[in-house]
Order: C-alpha cells, then sequence, then structure tokens
C-alpha cells in the first residue's frame, strides 16, 4: 500500500495496533456484564481498516483480486477447496495485487476471529472464508505462506468445535502440507500477518517471523493431534501430539504445567502400548518441566491472595496427577512382566525367567538404539534432568524378584506423593483408587518373590489397606466401589489360604496338618468366602432377591464369585462330619447355580468357560461324596 500517503498509512498501522491491543489486553479487564466490550471496539477499528483499503482498491481501479467483502457470503461449501498447486500458479505472492490480497485476506481473518472469539460462529466462518477466497488467485511464498496456514488453522478449530472432524481435518490437513512444502522449496522466515499493518522501523526480526511462523506450525500439530483423536486414530493422535510437545518446548512457548499434564497423559497411552521407553520418557519430561512452575507456596504464607491459593491448589493438584501417572507405569511394568514370566497355572516359570535373562542384553542396546532415534524431549537446560531422572527406574521388563521391587519401590513413592493431595477426606474415589494400585503394586511383586511366608506378608499388607476403607464405606453411595473392594479382599484371602496351605504341605501332609494351621486355614477361607457372599448380597434387590438375570458388567465376576464359594465350602477341614456334609452341600449349591445359570443364559457361558467346565464336572461328581458321607454317618449312628 505503499502509494497510500503516509499519514493514512499511519493511521491504519495505528488502528490495527490498537485492535491487536483491545483483542489481547483490554479484553482481559472486560466487566462480567459486557465480556465483549473490548472485542466489538476492535471489530469496528477492523472494519474501518478494511473500509479504507477498499476504498483505496477502488481508487486504483484494480479489479484483479478475486476478494469479497465483508458482507458478502462465501458460495463454496465448508471444505478447504484450494487449488492443487498453490505454489505453482496464480499471483506472484510478492505482486502489489498479492499483497493487497494479502492484506485484505488478514484483515478478514482478524474479524474472523473476533467473531468467533464473541461467540458468534456463522459470522466467524464467513470472514474466514473470505480469506480463503482473497487467497484462491495467490501462490505461496514468504509473504503470505503464514496467512494461508493461520485461516485453516482457525478453520479447523471452527469446524472440530462443530464435531465436523473431517471438515476440520481437511483444513489442517492442507495447513500441514503447505508448512512442509514451502520449508522444503523455499524456508526463508516469512512475513508475519501484523507486518501488513506495520510501519517499516517495526517490522519484525527474522528471527522472530521464524518463531512466529513455526508456533502456528505447531498449533497446526496440537490440532491435527485432537482430530485424529477423535478419529480413533489413536497411534497418530499420539504421534502429533509428542511432536507438538517437543515443538513446544523447543520454541519456549508452553505453559509448564498444562505442557507436563498434557506429557504425562501421552505417557499412558505409551504404556497402553507396553512402549514403557517412550512412557518413562514422556513422565521424566513431565515431572521436570513441572518443576519449573516453581515450589508449591506455603499455605501458611502470610496473607495469602485468593489467587496464591489457587495457584497453590492446581500445582499441588497436577503433581499429584503426574505422581499417579508413574504409578500407573510401575504398576503396568509389572503386570506385563508377570504375564511374560507366569505359567499356566500363575506360578513363574524359571526356565522362560533364564531365556529372557539371556535375551537380555540385545534388549539393553535396542533400549540404546531407541533412545538415539526417537523424539526426545528437551533443551539445553533440562535434558539432563530428564536423563537422569529416567535412570531411577527401569524401561525393561523385571526378571527377578530384586528388579521387580526397584520398581515397586518407584511405585510406592509415589502413591505417598498422590495420596498427599487425593486423602479420603474430600477425594474418596481418587483417595481409594490409589490404594487400589497399592494393592496391585504388592500383589505383582508377590508373584516375583520366592518365599512363600514374605509373599504371604505382602498380601496381608493389601488386606490392612482395604479392609477397613471397605467396611467404612456408604454402600449407598460407593456401591461400585464397595464391590470391586469386597471382590479383592475375597481373592486376597483366597491367595492367603492357598499359601499357607502350601507351607504346611511343604512341612507335613494335609492329613497330619496341626490344630493351629487348621484354625488358620479355615479363618483365611471363611474370610474369603465371607467377601464373595457379601458382593453377591450386594446384588440383591432391597427385599433381599437374588437377580434372575444378571446384568452384563457383572455376569463373570457374579458367577466367578459363586464358583469360588463352591471351592471354598469344599475346602474347610472339619472332623465333624454333619459339618463337612453341611459345607458340601453349601459347594454343590454353588456350583449347580453356574451350571444351571448358564444353562439358562446360554451367552453367559463365554464369560466363564473353565469355571463353568469344572462346575457341570462337579455336579456330577459332588453327589456320590455327599451319599458316601451320609452312608458312612448313618453306619456309625
Amino acid at each position: 500500500m505503499a502509494s497510500l500517503g503516509s499519514g493514512e498509512w499511519r493511521a491504519i498501522c495505528d488502528k490495527f495496533s490498537n485492535a491487536q491491543n483491545l483483542t489481547d489486553v483490554e479484553s482481559r479487564n472486560d466487566p462480567e456484564n459486557d465480556p465483549f466490550r473490548s472485542k466489538y471496539k476492535a471489530r469496528e477499528l477492523l472494519r474501518e481498516i478494511y473500509c479504507s483499503l477498499k476504498s483505496f482498491e477502488a481508487g486504483e481501479g484494480d479489479d484483479d483480486i478475486g476478494g469479497e467483502s465483508g458482507d458478502q457470503r462465501p458460495t463454496e461449501p465448508p471444505v478447504d477447496g484450494q487449488r492443487d498447486d498453490v505454489f505453482g500458479q496464480g499471483l506472484s505472492g510478492d505482486s502489489p495485487a498479492a499483497l493487497r490480497a494479502a492484506k485484505l485476506g488478514a484483515v478478514e481473518y482478524y474479524l474472523g476471529v473476533n467473531h468467533v472469539d464473541t461467540e458468534e460462529l456463522s459470522a466467524g466462518q464467513e470472514h474466514l472464508m473470505n480469506c480463503m477466497k482473497l487467497l484462491e488467485r495467490c501462490r505461496v511464498s514468504s509473504e503470505n505462506v503464514s496467512l494461508f496456514i493461520h485461516v485453516r488453522n482457525q478453520l479447523g478449530i471452527l469446524w472440530a468445535g462443530r464435531d465436523e472432524t473431517e471438515t476440520a481435518q481437511g483444513f489442517l490437513e492442507t495447513a500441514e502440507s503447505i508448512y512442509q512444502r514451502y520449508m522444503k522449496e523455499d524456508g526463508s522466515p516469512p512475513t508475519d500477518m501484523t507486518e501488513y499493518f506495520t510501519t517499516e522501523e517495526k517490522l519484525l526480526t527474522h528471527q522472530e517471523r521464524t518463531k512466529r511462523f513455526e508456533l502456528a506450525y505447531t498449533h497446526t500439530m496440537y490440532y491435527l493431534a485432537q482430530v485424529y483423536k477423535n478419529l480413533g486414530q489413536t497411534e497418530r493422535a499420539a504421534t502429533y501430539c509428542h511432536t507438538t510437545l517437543q515443538r513446544q518446548l523447543q520454541l519456549n512457548q508452553f505453559s509448564p504445567m498444562e505442557w507436563a499434564l498434557n506429557a504425562a497423559t501421552l505417557s499412558q497411552y505409551y504404556i497402553t502400548k507396553g512402549r514403557y521407553f517412550e512412557g518413562r520418557h514422556c513422565l521424566a519430561a513431565a515431572t521436570v518441566i513441572s518443576g519449573l512452575a516453581g515450589e508449591v507456596p506455603s499455605e501458611a504464607a502470610a496473607q495469602e491472595s485468593e489467587t496464591e491459593s489457587e495457584r497453590r491448589e492446581q500445582l499441588r493438584q497436577k503433581r499429584a496427577e503426574i505422581a499417579r501417572c508413574w504409578i500407573k507405569y510401575c504398576l503396568n511394568l509389572l503386570q506385563d512382566a508377570k504375564k511374560l514370566l507366569e505359567d499356566n497355572i500363575g506360578e513363574l516359570d524359571t526356565d522362560r525367567q533364564e531365556e529372557l535373562k539371556r535375551a537380555r542384553r540385545q534388549e539393553e542396546e535396542e533400549e540404546e538404539k531407541g533412545r538415539k532415534s526417537a523424539l526426545l524431549f528437551g533443551s539445553e537446560d533440562t535434558f539432563d534432568s530428564i536423563a537422569s531422572l529416567e535412570e531411577k527406574v527401569r524401561c525393561l521388563f523385571p526378571l527377578d524378584f530384586t528388579e521387580a521391587r526397584a520398581v515397586f519401590l518407584v511405585g510406592q513413592n509415589y502413591v505417598t506423593q498422590a495420596k498427599e493431595y487425593f486423602q479420603m477426606d474430600g477425594y474418596v474415589t481418587d483417595h481409594i483408587e490409589i490404594l487400589q494400585d497399592h494393592s496391585s503394586l504388592f500383589r505383582n511383586l508377590a508373584f516375583f518373590e520366592e518365599d512363600l511366608e514374605r509373599r504371604c506378608k505382602m498380601h496381608k499388607r493389601r488386606i490392612d489397606m482395604l479392609e477397613p476403607i471397605c467396611n467404612d464405606l456408604n454402600s449407598q453411595y460407593y456401591l461400585m466401589i464397595r464391590r470391586q473392594l469386597m471382590f479383592e479382599l475375597a481373592e486376597t484371602y483366597n491367595e492367603m489360604m492357598d499359601l499357607k496351605l502350601a507351607l504346611a504341605n511343604r512341612q507335613t501332609d494335609t492329613q497330619s496338618l496341626d490344630n493351629h494351621t487348621i484354625k488358620k486355614f479355615n479363618n483365611l477361607c471363611s474370610a474369603s468366602a465371607k467377601y464373595f457372599q457379601m458382593f453377591l448380597d450386594s446384588l440383591c434387590s432391597p427385599e433381599g432377591k437374588f437377580p434372575e438375570h444378571l446384568e452384563e458388567e457383572v455376569v463373570r465376576p457374579a458367577l466367578v464369585a459363586r464358583f469360588r464359594l463352591a471351592r471354598l465350602h469344599s475346602r474347610l477341614i472339619s472332623s465333624i462330619p454333619s459339618v463337612q456334609l453341611d459345607n458340601l452341600n453349601k459347594s454343590l449349591e454353588n456350583y449347580r447355580y453356574v451350571a444351571e445359570y448358564c444353562e439358562a443364559h446360554p451367552e453367559a457361558a463365554a464369560a466363564v468357560e473353565t469355571e463353568l467346565e469344572l462346575s457341570k464336572e462337579m455336579v456330577g461328581l459332588l453327589p456320590l461324596k455327599i451319599n458316601r458321607l451320609k452312608a458312612r454317618m448313618a453306619v456309625n449312628n
């Protein structure tokens, strides 16, 4: 617009600067009853700039721009109708006509964003599509590439907000391809859109231009990550999220706690895919970057303001959430190692263990290769800190008790951290979930422990942790959680019972068990049965009637509970025939229930194949055992 008088041009630049200030700064102080006051003022200034540019264009008689006025409606459908070759065809980016198109397009862009900000989405879309129309006849160049990308980012956000995910995808993927081709074919620091309305002495440095352009592309990556997630393309979404986080660090454009929480969340995706190297790296980076947010202010700080109080609470909460992600990392690493090492009865397969230990060297070499090829987070300031934290916890599967215990201790440390914030008073559900994870850490560590007595003590720790909570919880408000706890306690007592019997059998045969051992065994057996029965009772109607048809989510646990009760009743040790008979009858009743329920509801059979097979077998065998016992009792009487 060099032909405009310098005074007129400076006035346009001043208006633009004022509009930016109203949008970015003044709007933060707008009153609640007039929340868009500054943005409406900015809109008026942008309209004035648009009119000035259009009147100059009309005076010049330049009609080759192909632009739309701010009041015209776009005629094309809401898709990215960009030509196939935006680099090789159209007006040269630095030609006067193309520069005028870019400036008018920029005003349309800012008007579009302004209307979206004030929740006038249709008007916002019109202005953004007008911008697209103005750029249609221009070749991509350093003068306009930033605008090409920004407008598509905004349209991507707008359509994603309407749940039109595939439409959003089109705009954003075009933005991505424009950036990639521009960087390949030109790569020079492009003009920023704000520079269209900046006097020469205020133009940006090359460094600042590059930073702003790269940030725009980082936003493209971020929005694409959301789009791919919503389309169910989780692996692609994770890749784009990872790239976004890395770019934010490189550009030093991030909020530490928000960045850390996003990295910790990404770690959970990697963990579910068994990619522990990447999962650990994300968590280590999250921990280090969260540290950049500073220390949690002391609660006792003198005259703490409301804002400081909120900040303290947010820091504590987000760090506790990152600690919970670390717990899941340790727990999943132990669980996956257990699956790899267990035999068909759930015990440690020592042959497999030795085989995996021999293969360990190759795994360590592959880990090192992975480090070299992976996209690692960090800047010069944080890279060493992240690497140092990674060294404190392994990402390879633990293969023996020593290695498993090291993972367990890291997880237990984060349990302590998480519980400091998520306390029972105020965070009942979260607190219990953390306790359940702590219990699972013990359960998985116990698998690696060869000493049965010590293994038993680990399960006792789980009971001490969960039993008081289970008994104190209000079943009206926390029914689902109580059911989970009842089932876990029942299984834990059952596990302890098996271990006690195995210990006793190592010392003597079952027929010669001493009274103390029998009493301990029966107590554990009864405790397990008690919690399985409590679980089943929780499924009953208020009148105490057990449902004829079990809901899908409880079919397996309910039938497994019945099956386990049957086994527990048959295993109780007693020298009194009448008690033996009573136990066997209860056992038969529960086995029969599993078999009959699956016969009446064939769809349930798939959920309990093993239990059903054994139940049918026992329904055939137990009556014979019961009859023999009755015959002996009759003879003795």
